[in-house]
């Protein structure tokens, strides 16, 4: 979490750093009409610089996630980058619009201008009679994008609708790039100016982004496409086993505690939902993923969900891969969070035993009694210490009750999923006793 919070602050320092110098706007006064062309120059770049990270992050580059600590924070990332850009993309659209409405309003006085210079030369002559276009799009784009973006941080906005929704940003952006590259002043353009380079770099970046977006090939090259082999489905807890057939030289293999988009075709228009595979990979094409009924289309896979539908699996991505220079580690799974701990059990069975003692702390609301069962026998074998502890049986895991269960706890890396409260919760209760954050490695399972 601090790295994306690092990442994010040192990008926006950087795009404002790098427009102050080359504008140097501390080295002139000005009017107000000036000062509405400086402000309104500087949140356009800073804006278009955040969407178009923002776009670039959205195609899932694998080649980032080591950089940003997985997917995940590469998403949370995505998601304060959008909301920066909609904040101040509002405020330039204010400085843009507002002015010209007060002065149609006769509340503010437009000053006198000179007789403007006759140019001839064609480019610039083009891009000035562009610019009345390039406005009235980049105007009525910004309504749209506000509307898309915000209905994104609607939380009980329906995730199919959102994932439909959220693609037509990609037009729009597309559109606001038209913007950017005829009101961007035309002397950066035909001047070395690194604000016309970095504009240039970034939304080339962006398109690129837009356009695998709009034709739906994100991804593609970690596709792989599989049969359902077997379901079952646990009435106690809700919970759906669903193992997924692959050809074995159409998947790389993954590590314990990756994740992978996964759709199957005839359900919920063929929409991909990110699930984390439970199994380790043995080479055979196989893969499980536990599903929890938390959603519309999680709810219903059990019933129209059937053996031998056809899946598409996209991935592994993610960074959660219990790597540690710790002697000890420490695993917390609330609820369905227990699937990546899962996946690294039958990797410790099939490739060795853990090289230091690990404790699980399974932390469960509706056990299902063949599950627990299983559960155990695979910790035996994996040489790993379970602890489960049952909402409303047992005292709820705090830091207080892991640290007495482990005393060893300042020794060991600590590996959390499960619900964000629960986690966060933990997490500061352990820094306060003395426990480095940067030991505690929790996955953000949200995509949106």
């Amino acid at each position: 979490m601090n790295k994306i919070k690092w990442i994010y602050g040192i990008l926006l320092a950087a795009l404002t750093v790098l427009w102050f110098f080359a504008e140097q706007p501390w080295t002139q006064s000005y009017n107000f009409f000036q000062l509405r062309a400086v402000v309104v120059d500087y949140t356009g770049f800073i804006a278009m610089g955040a969407m178009s990270v923002a776009m670039i992050l959205a195609i899932r580059p694998a080649a980032l996630e080591p950089w940003v600590g997985g997917l995940d924070k590469s998403y949370r990332l995505h998601k304060w980058l959008g909301i920066t850009a909609l904040s101040v993309g509002a405020v330039h659209w204010m400085w843009a619009t507002w002015v010209k409405w007060a002065v149609g309003w006769g509340w503010l006085e437009r000053p006198q201008r000179g007789s403007r210079p006759v140019i001839e030369e064609p480019l610039q002559k083009f891009f000035l009679e562009m610019r009345h276009t390039a406005e009235f799009v980049g105007e009525w784009t910004f309504y749209v994008a506000a509307v898309l973006i915000t209905l994104a941080l609607i939380k009980w906005f329906p995730y199919r609708y959102f994932f439909k929704t959220h693609r037509f940003l990609a037009a729009a952006y597309l559109l606001l790039v038209f913007h950017s590259v005829f009101l961007i002043k035309f002397s950066h353009w035909t001047s070395p100016s690194p604000v016309a380079w970095v504009s240039l770099l970034l939304m080339a970046g962006g398109t690129v982004g837009a356009v695998l977006s709009l034709r739906r090939k994100i991804g593609l090259q970690r596709r792989a496409l599989g049969v359902v082999e077997t379901l079952e489905h646990s009435a106690s807890d809700g919970i759906l086993k669903v193992c997924i057939r692959l050809p074995r030289d159409h998947w790389e293999g993954h590590d314990a505690g990756q994740f992978a988009f996964v759709s199957f075709y005839g359900h919920n228009g063929e929409e991909a939902h990110p699930f984390t595979i439970s199994s380790a990979w043995k080479n055979d094409g196989l893969l499980r993923f536990h599903v929890k009924g938390l959603g519309d289309h999680t709810t219903r896979l059990p019933a129209t969900l059937k053996v031998g539908d056809r899946a598409r699996v996209e991935g592994p991505y993610g960074c959660f891969r219990f790597e540690s220079n710790k002697p000890q580690q420490i695993w917390v799974a609330g609820g369905i969070g227990i699937t990546p701990f899962l996946a690294r059990l039958e990797e410790l069975i099939h490739h060795g035993s853990a090289t230091g003692a690990v404790n699980l702390f399974y932390c469960v609301r509706n056990p299902d009694a063949a599950f627990i069962e299983n559960l155990e026998q695979l910790a035996k074998a994996a040489g790993v210490t379970l602890r489960v502890v049952i909402d409303g049986r047992d005292r709820r895991l705090d830091a207080e009750s892991l640290c007495t269960a482990v005393p060893e706890w300042k020794d060991a890396s600590l590996w959390f999923c499960g619900p964000s409260g629960f986690g966060h919760a933990l997490r500061q209760g352990l820094v306060s006793r003395g426990f480095e954050a940067k030991h505690f490695h929790q996955e953000l399972f949200e995509m949106r």
